[in-house]
Parts: C-alpha cells; sequence; structure tokens
C-alpha cells in the first residue's frame, strides 16, 4: 500500500528546463553533473548554471566537454562552469574526483548511463559494467562527498533512472550475471531498478539535510542508445526502414527530457521531499502488473527492506574494492 500523497507540479510532460527552473536562483549553489558534456546531461548543467549555480561537469573524456563549457560559461548571468574527469566504472577515478573537492556541495545530479551493452563487460572489480557505471558508481560517488553534502545544510541528489527498471527486480543473488545467462536489457533494468532503490535507502541521510529522488526523463534520441542496432530501434518502432526516427508524441527534445531532472535539483516544490520516484515532472504511484505496463514506478523499486539490502550490498562492494 502506497499511503503518502503524491506530489504533483504544475508543469506539464513536455515543460522545459527553462520553464521549471524559472524564477529560481541558485547564486553560490555549487552542483556536479555526471555525463554533463551531452544529451540531457548538457541542458541540465545550462539550466542549473543559468540559475547563477556553480556547476562541475563530470565526464569520462574532460576535452569532449571544452566547448560546452566555453558556450555556457559565456552565458550573461550565468554561474561558472567546469570540467573535471570522472570514469564512474573505474573506482580510482571515483575516488580522485572526490578527494579533489572541496567544500560544501548543494546538488549532485547522477546522469551519466550506459544502456543495453551487447555483451557482459566487466570492471577491474568484476563488476557488470552497466551495474557499475549506472549505480555502483554513483553509490560510490554520493557516499564519498556524504561529508559535502552534509556541510551544504540542504543538499539534493537526483538519480536518472528510466522506465526499463519496471522490466527488472534487483537480483541479490546474481547481481554481477556471474551464473544466468547475461541479458543486456535484464542487466539494464536492474540497474535502473537500483537507481531507484538508492534514493530509497538514502533516506537515512534526511537527518544531514540531504534528500535524494529518482526519475525517469522520458524518450529522447541522445548517444544513450549508442549500443542498440538498428533492427532492434525498428521493432520498438523507434525508426523506420531506412533509419529515420519516427516521431512519436511522448519523444522529448533534450531541454524537456532534462526538464524533470532540473525540477528535483532545484524547484522549492522539492524542499524536504526525498525517497520518491517521479516522471514527466510529476510524482508517479506504484504499479504492479506486466512487465508491458507504460509508466509508473515498480512496487519492487520503492520497497524499504530491499533499499536497506541494497546499500549494504553496495557498501561492501564498494568498501572491499577500495582496500
Amino acid at each position: 500500500m502506497y499511503d503518502q500523497d503524491l506530489l504533483t507540479t504544475p508543469f506539464h510532460s513536455h515543460a522545459t528546463t527553462t520553464e521549471v527552473i524559472d524564477g529560481v536562483d541558485l547564486t553560490g549553489r555549487r552542483a556536479i553533473v555526471t555525463g554533463g558534456a551531452s544529451g540531457i546531461g548538457v541542458e541540465t548543467v545550462r539550466a542549473l548554471a543559468a540559475a547563477g549555480a556553480e556547476v562541475t561537469v563530470a565526464t569520462r573524456n574532460p576535452a569532449s566537454a571544452e566547448e560546452v563549457v566555453r558556450d555556457l560559461t559565456a552565458a550573461p548571468g550565468a554561474g561558472s562552469v567546469r570540467v573535471a574527469a570522472l570514469d564512474l566504472a573505474d573506482l580510482s577515478s571515483v575516488d580522485a574526483f572526490a578527494r579533489a573537492w572541496q567544500g560544501p556541495l548543494d546538488i549532485l545530479v547522477a546522469n551519466a548511463g550506459i544502456m543495453a551493452v551487447p555483451e557482459r563487460l566487466v570492471t577491474a572489480q568484476g563488476w557488470e559494467l552497466q551495474l557499475a557505471t549506472n549505480y555502483l558508481g554513483h553509490f560510490a560517488l554520493a557516499t564519498a562527498l556524504h561529508g559535502n553534502l552534509r556541510s551544504a545544510n540542504s543538499a539534493r541528489i537526483v538519480i536518472v533512472s528510466s522506465g526499463a527498471h519496471l522490466t527488472a527486480a534487483f537480483d541479490f543473488e546474481d547481481p554481477q550475471f556471474e551464473r544466468r545467462p547475461y541479458d543486456r536489457w535484464a542487466a539494464y533494468g536492474q540497474s535502473k531498478t537500483a537507481d531507484v532503490l538508492f534514493g530509497v535507502g538514502a533516506r537515512r541521510w534526511a537527518s544531514d539535510g540531504i534528500t535524494a529522488n529518482a526519475l525517469n526523463p522520458g524518450w529522447i534520441s541522445t548517444n544513450l542508445q549508442r549500443h542498440i542496432d538498428d533492427d532492434t530501434m525498428r521493432a520498438m518502432g523507434a525508426i523506420d526502414d531506412e533509419g529515420n526516427i519516427i516521431p512519436q508524441p511522448y519523444y522529448k527534445e533534450p531541454a524537456q527530457g532534462a526538464a524533470t531532472s532540473v525540477l528535483l535539483a532545484a524547484s522549492p516544490l522539492l524542499n524536504g521531499v526525498t525517497g520518491r520516484y517521479f516522471e514527466d515532472n510529476q510524482e508517479v504511484r506504484p504499479v504492479e502488473g506486466p512487465q508491458e505496463q507504460a509508466g509508473g514506478v515498480a512496487a519492487h523499486a520503492l520497497d524499504p527492506r530491499a533499499a536497506d539490502r541494497l546499500w549494504d550490498y553496495a557498501t561492501e562492494a564498494v568498501t572491499k574494492a577500495l582496500r
């Protein structure tokens, strides 16, 4: 039973980042956006900087962000934008990034991700790559920066999940696909369920003034889909026989896809709200039913017991890897 009132906002499903952040002043606030050099990450950085925040673009390839940083920094009234190296699949990179961060952190947007990697690839820690990048790397980053988030007095963690979480609960018996056959979509769905559970588990940080919420940005055409072949895209109805994108009413432009991230990161409507899941700029109610369910959040992703179990699993995995 889901007995809390759903948070509603005045913003429609295709509202832009400019609309949801209108009137918000982030001057003096400091933010990190992982994967902020492309796709909805760029639009998230753009909106936060335009509102006056000091934004760090955390990306695996800093050179790819140089032009973006120059453009955003040149915008009138924008906060400063800088770039720093961060490879979420490499714990030594995560550790180095966190050690280099000095002072409070007001906003952490866990935006970077990979999707549908065709074969099982593992990191140096032996972690399946999608789980490592989409969840474990972000968990390690947030926990390493916990003190910085706490010192901000009112900090927010924004976790970009996906509607794909509906298809897969977290498999505590074999999370790294060491025994079960690897399936790229099951691996992706599991990693995105872990992202939602991360927000639920972070309720333990509420007394430190830290909130965490997850979201589904919707369908946006970005390089996140780079591992999906054309036949799969055609089967999904995303492209035609010539490879052209087939417009659908639910498709979004990047500035629309990033709106929910920006809403959770900056809107006063989210003050004190934690452990919830949003899509189309609204909180959504849990659903149970067939995997084909469109929209909503799976009950398995909001289970506080699973969230606590996953928190313990991730803490042990990260601690062991950093020894």
